[in-house]
């Protein structure tokens, strides 16, 4: 309809009842996602393959679950004795173009990449794990390493098919449907309700590269923006439109280990810098920096237990923190040249010879490790590594949980600040975690300033002095002009939806409500989630 109002339709497909699996050992591979959130169990397990499908499930149930691959970190993909909605036969890739992809919510990342890759197309904004599906991808409004460069999921959605609670259908392409001037939505169509309006939240966000933290809200936002990041609590996503990049960079990655933290501090904001005035001035000798990831002296401690340096072949020397660069350079650079650049960069002007120049500079060089253009197989053991970092900490939480205390869970945050305040919130965590006597690691994106610090629990004693931890963490977050939540998004866990409340107020959470209610006035859809039930 355009303007500020859009119409719902009916579902496509066979109107079937499709089967609802209630099978103990089927229930007990839905009942917990990666955050070993406790106490997770489902009434049934339903399995769409259709837009009718989905509808009839919804319209037949009292409190749905939709979820992807179960990779969220907040318990936002465990069921709470809801229906499961699993989107894995929701799976195929709809359409291939030029610079746009057009895929099914159930489609994973790394099945995305891997279709993409043929056609010399890339999609960069993923977060780290590439067995997330895209429709969670989207529900979260999930970020990763690359948004320095390029943006969280928001920024890449074109269009969305969503299924709302009752079972009608939106169709929403991004330009098509604003805000009203005066903050509001209005959706038409509903069976049995002539006229929905959805009035939007006034709370301001906060001005940071990622943000996951309840519903977004904006004078003259468009539509598709509502229902990125409302994890699943306002409708089921089905099909996903997302803007690719029409050529895949050559990519060097780089490991680069520091013996002190502010040192490497002032790097990743010499490479920042020099990224960004590279893409203001589209020089292309400059340094094309598109990610730089972080790992502690804990993490790295973690990677040693577990035998990870002799997996990956990485050798990991004592140090103060760790960085993992990604380098972008032109798409016809091969292994070849750039060895021979790494070779000769004290007498050749590349940008990868400037950034062996800069790592000379600061008495790194020689405990780099670098993964060059085309060594598919060294860049698989250098993000390897820092996907063990995660691994190694919730496979910990789990042991814990399953030999010590049942109501152990995952103890972490995924916060923001401006990069200019990096510092000081590392300088909060680490005064905090040694005052309580706190096993913990910190890791995350640092060249966006997000950082997850994590408690590694022994006892349910460290889980609950960590929450009041994270409750510190978080209040100095928003005083720094940060985010408590900024890719994970909020989920069921109490302490992030607290946080939200510390963002927002309670007026900002009521307003997110009344979002809700407008589209969900039964609270069907993933009950718990954002806000309390």
């Amino acid at each position: 309809m355009g303007g500020h109002s859009i119409r719902a339709r009916l579902p496509k497909g066979d109107a079937t009842a499709p089967a609802l699996r209630r099978d103990p050992d089927v229930l007990a591979a839905f009942s917990e996602d990666a955050a070993h959130f406790p106490g997770g169990h489902a009434q049934a397990v339903a399995s769409p393959a259709t837009e009718a499908d989905l509808s009839h499930i919804l319209r037949a149930s009292s409190s749905v679950l939709p979820v992807g691959a179960q990779s969220s970190l907040t318990g936002g993909a465990t069921p709470m004795g809801d229906v499961v909605i699993t989107t894995s036969r929701m799976n195929q890739i709809l359409e291939i173009g030029r610079d746009r992809v057009r895929v099914q919510s159930g489609v994973s990342l790394t099945d995305l990449d891997a279709a993409l890759r043929e056609k010399g197309l890339y999609y960069p904004p993923v977060p780290t794990f590439m067995g997330a599906c895209v429709g969670g991808v989207v529900a979260t409004n999930a970020a990763g390493a690359a948004t320095f460069k390029y943006g969280t999921t928001r920024a890449w959605v074109e269009a969305l098919t969503v299924v709302l609670a009752g079972g009608d259908v939106l169709d929403l392409e991004r330009g098509a449907v604003s805000a009203h001037a005066e903050g509001y939505f209005e959706v038409r169509g509903i069976r049995g309700v002539r006229e929905v309006r959805v009035v939007l939240p006034r709370y301001r966000m906060p001005h940071v590269p990622k943000l996951s933290a309840g519903y977004f809200a904006a004078p003259g936002m468009d539509l598709v923006d509502l229902f990125v990041g409302s994890e699943g609590t306002l409708g089921v996503i089905t099909e996903v439109t997302l803007r690719v990049v029409p050529q895949r960079p050559a990519l060097c990655l780089a490991f680069v280990p520091f013996d002190s933290r502010d040192a490497a501090i002032e790097f990743v904001r010499a490479l920042r810098r020099a990224a960004m005035e590279t893409w203001r001035a589209r020089d292309p000798m400059g340094l094309d920096v598109s990610a730089i990831e972080h790992m502690d002296a804990r993490c790295l401690a973690l990677l040693r237990e577990d035998g990870a340096d002799r997996q990956f072949g990485v050798a990991l020397p004592p140090a103060a923190i760790a960085l993992l660069v990604t380098l972008e350079l032109p798409p016809d650079t091969t292994s070849a040249q750039a060895f021979d650049e790494i070779g000769r960069f004290s007498v050749v002007d590349t940008p990868l010879a400037r950034f062996c120049r800069a790592l000379e500079a600061e008495g790194v060089l020689d405990r780099v490790e670098i993964a060059v253009p085309g060594d598919d197989a060294r860049a698989a053991q250098l993000l390897g590594l820092r996907e063990a970092v995660p691994a190694a900490v919730n496979a910990r939480v789990g042991r814990a949980k399953g030999t010590v205390d049942a109501r152990i869970g995952k103890t972490a945050a995924d916060m923001i600040v401006p990069f200019d305040c990096l510092g000081e919130l590392l300088a909060v965590y680490d005064r905090e975690f040694e005052r309580r006597g706190l096993d913990a690691a910190v890791w995350g994106h640092i060249s966006d300033g997000n950082l997850h610090p994590n408690v590694i629990p022994s006892s349910m004693a460290d889980v609950e002095s960590g929450k009041d931890a994270i409750r510190i963490f978080g209040h100095e977050v928003i005083r720094m002009g940060g985010s408590p939540l900024a890719e994970h998004g909020v989920g069921r866990h109490p302490i992030k939806q607290e946080l939200l409340r510390g963002l927002y107020g309670s007026a900002g959470v009521e307003a997110m409500r009344a979002v809700k209610r407008a589209l969900d006035p039964d609270f069907k859809l993933a009950p718990g989630v954002i806000f309390e039930r």
